[in-house]
């Protein structure tokens, strides 16, 4: 059966694969009237990093197994050709590609697609593209968590600055409930497909869920602030502050709302596709 410390692993796993998320379901089917064309969505993805993020999610793939309780070398070569199928970068984006389309307005697309364009944008997407390129992110967190320490002892305005930052990303608060429902589909589709054999039922798994929020909030917290500190160490405290200012402005946040949602959706969508697909490689197994 899952076990309880098999949970809490999930839940480590996907804070620190996940990053910041936030999703509103009914973002994902609400058409704006004015939206804007795929085109413009297209170079909306690159001019504003949002490209890189979702290929990152491909680097999530590795630790399936071990989110389920299996060693992913007993899939051999077969498990990478499975992941790069499921995981095709080409396929997420044009997931991401519909979704926006159905729902980003033409003005938050130029609002925000402005202020990347501008000097400190396009260096914040280089920054933030590096940090999303890296398929492990041990080090990055090890040393994020450095600088907070630091920051922390000598009580620098520069830490309230990345709370504030994290806040305005996930302003709708909506990142735990996230990577919640990534959990419980992933788990769900697993035990469907017979990967593994879950001995919950759906209410008792998301009941043990809720039972473990209080941590994997201070975990996310953690997490989403040491990857702050780490990606953006090379801006001025200006810097930080113009950025986190453009972040609070209504129809960047709007956008933010849109965009995490979209990549929640991918992800969850991908990793439903991976536990089936998993039956096909090895047969259940009691975990």
């Amino acid at each position: 059966m899952m076990t309880y410390f098999q949970l809490r692993f999930v839940n480590a796993w996907l804070v620190r694969i996940v990053g910041t998320l936030g999703v509103l379901a009914c973002l994902l089917f609400a058409t704006p009237s004015h939206a804007a064309d795929r085109a413009r969505i297209e170079a909306f993805l690159s001019v504003t990093g949002f490209d890189v993020a979702l290929d990152s999610i491909a680097f999530a793939a590795g630790s399936a197994p071990d989110m389920l309780g299996l060693d992913p070398e007993e899939f051999g070569s077969d498990w990478s050709r499975l992941t790069e199928q499921v995981f095709d970068t080409e396929v997420m984006h044009e997931i991401a590609l519909d979704i926006l389309e159905a729902t980003l307005t033409d003005e938050l697309l130029t609002h925000a697609a402005g202020f990347y364009a501008t000097d400190l944008g396009q260096r914040l997407v280089v920054a933030e593209n590096a940090s999303h390129s890296v398929a492990d992110d041990t080090e990055q967190q090890r040393e994020g968590q450095g600088i907070v320490d630091e920051l922390a002892a000598t009580d620098a305005p520069r830490l309230e600055i990345f709370k504030r930052m994290n806040r305005a990303i996930d302003a709708s608060g909506n990142s735990l409930r996230a990577l919640q429902e990534i959990q419980m589909r992933f788990l769900m589709a697993a035990s469907a497909a017979g990967v593994i054999e879950l001995q919950l039922d759906p209410d008792a798994l998301r009941a043990l869920l809720e039972a473990q929020e209080p941590e994997m909030r201070r975990a996310l917290e953690r997490s989403s602030l040491a990857s702050s500190a780490y990606t953006y160490r090379d801006f001025t405290d200006a810097d930080l502050l113009a950025y986190v200012e453009a972040l609070e402005d209504p129809r960047m946040q709007r956008v933010y709302e849109l965009l995490n949602a979209v990549q929640f959706e991918i992800m969850a969508g991908r990793f439903e596709v991976l536990a089936g697909r998993m039956a096909d490689l090895q047969p259940g197994q009691d975990i």
